[in-house]
């Protein structure tokens, strides 16, 4: 996400230059591409617009601190109308009510409502230690109440039933009555997907609000549909009193004009974002995070989560000690690394979250692909327990073998071998507290993934 606007922002921010105050002069070319960036990354005109207005007022006059550069001035400036335009801070969930607090999902069909249903019920369960029932108020889609359940079974919270032949209102009827009954603290209500121009099913979902009052109205959209994200949202927000918006397939975004567009448009804060297919691919949005993304200056804070919630806490000590101990670091520990990193949405999706990223040549970047780390895994996992820890007794015929039971060539095994050489001596250089040894070596591997290419085939 927000990879075009990265690296088109990052070249243009270092360009201006002057003494010692920003002037109309020196940012004019800037903001010019500033703009071109923005509009390329399908964010709406009105919003440029007003971004481009702001920026420029707050730039001209401004002295630039001694500690910066002309430049560097400038982009705080960039970032802070960026958390503007996406909204201050993360605005969570108001479920401060007489339990069961009701959360409605809207949008259209196909934006990811059910999914997100079934994501947001895990966070609720596993971050805030709700007590969830989900329902399907979906009476339209073949299989939409049958996927929920398959969903609610897969994240462990409750599902109420309901069939095709209910009214809406009566399965929700039915579900809070049933929450109340059992304490639950959350119902989440999965409705059918519609379109604004429908009339008839505008008017159903309208009904529906009125009748059960939700706490929290949640417009679920396809982040990869751009502008027309915001614009959906508003004619959605039009007609039902929308408290936030669910931006879904973020990963497959590479712009992230629905990002910057829809607060600006529709008034209404995006309060998660959908990341990827797993269900716990469901992130709160926090607007001075994403500038800081967008701006090439990574996310480190978010990186920080990643590694609390998905790092296996028992193994990273059991490892950890090994370190103490002066014990080897095995195939079976970088196994164990592989699939940690895959839990935090692969090398790329760590790698986007750290500062200076966006800097990395193209080719390096394109050499670490996520495809190699997986073939990686795939060939540890044709290994015995004692070539893991004996990785020297691999010669020509368990090279065979190994190669044969991961579906690679013979060439890839050795390839995946050198690199975990490189990486025991990285990891002896740690032990011995050398730093710069350590950072060398690190260079010395970024270089070596071209050599590693065909694991990427």
């Amino acid at each position: 996400m927000f990879d075009n606007l990265t690296d088109r922002l990052s070249k243009t921010l270092k360009n201006i230059s002057g003494k010692g105050r920003l002037t109309e002069d020196n940012i004019k070319e800037t903001l010019r591409e500033v703009r071109m960036a923005l509009l390329e990354a399908d964010v709406a005109l009105p919003v440029v617009r007003d971004f481009i207005k702001r920026v420029k007022e707050g730039a001209v006059g401004v002295e630039v601190s001694k500690s910066l550069t002309p430049g560097q001035e400038f982009i705080k400036i960039v970032q802070s109308e960026l958390e503007a335009v996406m909204g201050a801070s993360n605005e969570a969930l108001n479920l401060a009510c007489q339990p069961p607090a009701v959360i409605l999902m809207a949008g259209l069909q196909g934006a990811g409502k059910t999914t997100s249903t079934g994501k947001l019920a895990k966070l609720l369960k596993e971050r805030d230690k709700k007590k969830v029932l989900v329902v399907s108020a979906d009476v339209y889609r073949p299989a939409a109440i049958k996927q929920l359940e398959m969903l609610a079974g897969e994240v462990d919270v409750d599902f109420f039933p309901s069939s095709a032949d209910q009214k809406p209102i009566d399965i929700v009827d039915a579900a809070i009555g049933h929450a109340k009954l059992k304490f639950f603290d959350v119902v989440i209500v999965d409705t059918a997907g519609r379109l604004a121009v429908d009339t008839e099913m505008m008017d159903e979902i309208k009904q529906l609000h009125s009748h059960v009052n939700p706490i929290e109205t949640l417009f679920v959209v396809d982040a990869m549909t751009g502008q027309d994200a915001a614009n959906t949202a508003k004619a959605f927000g039009d007609a039902l009193p929308l408290t936030g918006v669910i931006l879904t397939k973020i990963d497959g975004d590479a712009r992230g004009g629905a990002a910057l567009s829809v607060r600006h448009i529709t008034g209404k804060p995006v309060k998660f974002l959908g990341v990827g297919e797993k269900t716990d691919a469901l992130e709160a949005f926090h607007p001075e995070r994403i500038a800081s993304r967008i701006l090439g200056m990574g996310d480190v804070l978010s990186l920080i989560e990643d590694l609390e919630k998905n790092v296996d806490k028992e193994k990273a000590e059991k490892l950890a000690k090994k370190f103490k101990e002066k014990k080897g670091f095995d195939l079976e520990d970088f196994r164990e690394q592989l699939g940690q990193m895959k839990n935090m949405g692969g090398m790329m999706g760590m790698m986007n979250k750290l500062p200076g990223m966006s800097q990395l040549p193209s080719d390096v970047k394109d050499k670490v692909d996520d495809k190699m780390f997986n073939q990686m895994e795939a060939i540890i996992n044709s290994m015995t327990m004692k070539e893991r820890e004996r990785p020297e007794i691999i010669k020509g015929s368990r090279k065979k073998r190994i190669a044969a039971g991961s579906g690679v060539q013979v060439q890839d095994v050795n390839r995946m071998l050198k690199q975990f050489t490189q990486m025991q001596k990285m990891m002896k250089k740690m032990q011995k507290g050398g730093m710069k040894g350590m950072m060398r070596n690190m260079q010395g591997m970024m270089g070596g993934m071209g050599g590693m290419g065909g694991l990427g085939r």
